[in-house]
C-alpha cells in the first residue's frame, strides 16, 4: 500500500509546474468560448459552479452585501465568504486589482 501511495503522489515541484502551465494556458487564451470549453473539460459542472459562486461572492462583498445575505443568496458557508472578504481587504489583493480593472474596463 505504501508503494502505491508514493507512486500516485505528485511531487510539490510537479504540482507547481502543472499549476503554472495552466496559468500560462489560460493567460494565453483570448476567446471566452475556448476558455469555457477548456474549463468544461477540466472541471465538473459542480466545480465550475463553485468557481462561479466564489467569484460572485467577491463581487457581492465589494458591493457591500453582508456576508449573511451572500450565504443565503448562494447557499454557501460563512467560512468561504469570510475567506473572500479577508482576501479582498488585503492591501495587495488580486481580487481588488481585478475588480478595479473591470470597473475601468
Amino acid at each position: 500500500m505504501e508503494n502505491k501511495e508514493k507512486k500516485d503522489a505528485v511531487s510539490e515541484r510537479d504540482f507547481y509546474e502543472g499549476l503554472n502551465e495552466l496559468y500560462a494556458i489560460i493567460a494565453g487564451m483570448s476567446n471566452p468560448e475556448d476558455i469555457a470549453d477548456f474549463f468544461g473539460c477540466l472541471f465538473t459542472g459542480a466545480e465550475r459552479e463553485d468557481l462561479a459562486k466564489r467569484w460572485l461572492l467577491v463581487r457581492e462583498i465589494d458591493k457591500g452585501t453582508t456576508q449573511r445575505e451572500i450565504a443565503r443568496m448562494f447557499k454557501m458557508s460563512l467560512c468561504k465568504i469570510t475567506r473572500g472578504a479577508k482576501e479582498l481587504k488585503k492591501p495587495d489583493s488580486a481580487f481588488k486589482k481585478v475588480l478595479d480593472e473591470l470597473r475601468s474596463g
